[in-house]
């Protein structure tokens, strides 16, 4: 793993998060269970950065947690986009939509709930960007799910890849969510239609294009 005063420093020479993000961070670490899946300060203004570039008309994000990564990349959307965000866990609703509220962009966003593995299918629609970070153990299936939806030059960002480092260590038969994991990165590395660079930000940060 990185040396904790890298990432310090690095997180220091980057654009902190806004006051915003820094009260949703606060609230989802003193109310939610395991606040460690929010997206952080550096990689949320990463993704607000990708999404700023690409100006995407259309974003589909596979796990919305509280909304911290949905606001980042909803910044970057072309005036008219749309951000479908899918969440599993109905509960968590009241703080994303209390912090869509807040930002000024409830319009830009639409939430769902359910299985992401059904909801995909039912989705008639074209995404420019696909950000996924829900259960690892899918990651292969949300990626073949998602990639003819994905308009040809769009981009992929998948969280979590190198999950703390069990990637290059022995897999336990039980662990199914590095399983996935492992997979889903081979997958990526050996798919013929796709370019990628796997980034060692946060805890790591697969950036893939269609081509």
């Amino acid at each position: 793993m990185i040396d904790p005063k890298i990432v310090k420093y690095t997180e220091e020479h980057s654009s902190p998060h806004s006051d915003l993000l820094n009260e949703l961070y606060r609230e989802t670490h003193l109310k939610v269970m395991h606040p460690r899946m929010l997206s952080g300060s550096q990689q949320g203004k990463f993704l607000s950065m990708i999404s700023r570039m690409i100006q995407p008309k259309s974003i589909l994000e596979i796990g919305t947690y509280t909304g911290y990564s949905a606001i980042c990349l909803a910044e970057g959307l072309d005036a008219n986009g749309k951000l479908y965000t899918l969440e599993l866990n109905q509960e968590l609703e009241a703080i994303a939509s209390k912090y869509f509220n807040k930002s000024g962009l409830e319009k830009k966003i639409v939430q769902y709930f359910g299985n992401a593995l059904e909801l995909i299918p039912e989705m008639n629609l074209e995404f420019d960007l696909v950000f996924i970070d829900a259960d690892k153990e899918n990651y292969p299936m949300y990626y073949q799910l998602v990639f003819d939806k994905l308009k040809s030059g769009g981009y992929l960002l998948v969280d979590n890849v190198l999950w703390s480092g069990k990637v290059v260590e022995p897999i336990k038969k039980s662990d199914k969510d590095t399983k996935g994991i492992v997979t889903f990165n081979q997958m990526v590395q050996e798919d013929e239609r796709a370019e990628n660079v796997l980034l060692p930000l946060r805890d790591g940060l697969m950036l893939i294009r269609k081509k």
